[in-house]
């Protein structure tokens, strides 16, 4: 088996827009791992600003691997020596999954059977209000029936007046709100904001506060009037520490986002250990092109899935991965 890397640059279609500041394009390597039965890819696609290996040349760092023959005892110690590089080990294990299944399609599911889609949630990018009000009126329209939308940029008044507004079109009843604040709310006022976005019945907020203040999240999570899904926080968090910050902070969700945690069997032991503590979860992708978003989906359709999950970033990008899935009236199918 020889492995092989490629870097590639994928262009989004307009700024993708957070609370910490926005992405124009994005660096991936795409690995490839060449063996008897096939060629086998993976995506090692890490956030520049929120990954813990974002920061580095992860193409040198796997380079020492390259161009040699590999056996799955070296791709599994290959796995080991990724543990400080998550967005690599996501990559490696994923290559290791198909290797052993001899399918790119290594899961088999109602998803990859093409039997059932997966819902997912519609997401509603940082912009100015008015056209945050557009798309997701739009996306509505396109038949989500989960709605997120990205807040803590603006000024909180004009986001509370978008989601009234929104909500006097589309009852709760029939339309779900989600919202991401991406650590955004000032500590001192996260409770009481809560309370005003309450009155939106939000279903959850995802990372509410920043990272690493476990008394004031913990705070929220217990008081708070919207329930708290953790995001930001799980990243670069050993496993060993994650009973301590379950148990400590008690959220009522947990988002997942295999690269960034470092693979799908990290997730796995995430969804153990919350299941301890009655803390249920979905997925997103990380602004994967097409090659890590259908491995996602793929692995999430292993699970029971009812919750919409956050897997709608596949045509974001100008330049991208041969297509492998479709988004239509709400849900992700495989093509």
């Amino acid at each position: 088996m020889i492995l092989s890397s490629e870097t590639r640059v994928l262009q989004f279609i307009k700024p993708a827009k957070t609370s910490r500041g926005a992405y124009t394009n994005k660096q991936v390597l795409n690995l490839r791992l060449t063996t008897d039965t096939g060629t086998y890819e993976a995506e090692v696609a890490p956030l520049a600003d929120l990954s813990t290996d974002g920061h580095l040349n992860l193409q040198e760092v796997i380079a020492p691997f390259l161009e040699y023959p590999h056996d799955m005892n070296s791709l599994m110690e290959l796995l080991e020596f990724c543990e400080p590089y998550p967005s690599l080990r996501f990559g490696i294990y994923t290559l290791i999954k198909k290797v052993q299944s001899r399918n790119a399609i290594w899961v088999n599911s109602t998803f990859t059977r093409k039997e059932k889609p997966l819902p997912i949630n519609g997401l509603v990018w940082m912009n100015d209000i008015e056209s945050m009000e557009q798309e997701a009126n739009s996306k509505v329209a396109a038949g989500f029936n989960c709605i997120k939308f990205k807040v803590g940029a603006h000024d909180f008044d004009s986001e509370c007046r978008l989601l009234e507004r929104f909500r006097k079109s589309h009852r709760y009843e029939s339309i779900e709100i989600r919202l991401d604040a991406n650590g955004a709310f000032p500590n001192d006022d996260a409770l009481s904001m809560l309370q005003d976005l309450s009155r939106f019945h939000i279903h959850s907020i995802e990372q509410t506060i920043a990272v690493k203040q476990e008394d004031n999240m913990a705070r929220l999570c217990r008081e708070g009037a919207i329930a708290i899904a953790l995001d930001e926080e799980l990243i670069g968090v050993p496993l060993k520490n994650a009973a301590k910050l379950l148990r400590t902070l008690k959220p009522a969700y947990l988002i997942l986002k295999p690269t960034l945690i470092g693979g799908f069997d990290r997730c796995d032991d995430w969804i153990r250990e919350a299941a301890k503590y009655d803390i249920n979860w979905w997925s997103t992708s990380a602004l994967e092109g097409n090659i890590g978003l259908f491995d996602i989906a793929q692995w999430v359709s292993s699970y029971p899935i009812t919750r919409p999950q956050g897997l709608g970033t596949g045509s974001l990008f100008v330049t991208n991965f041969p297509q492998n899935t479709r988004v239509e009236n709400g849900y992700l199918h495989r093509l």
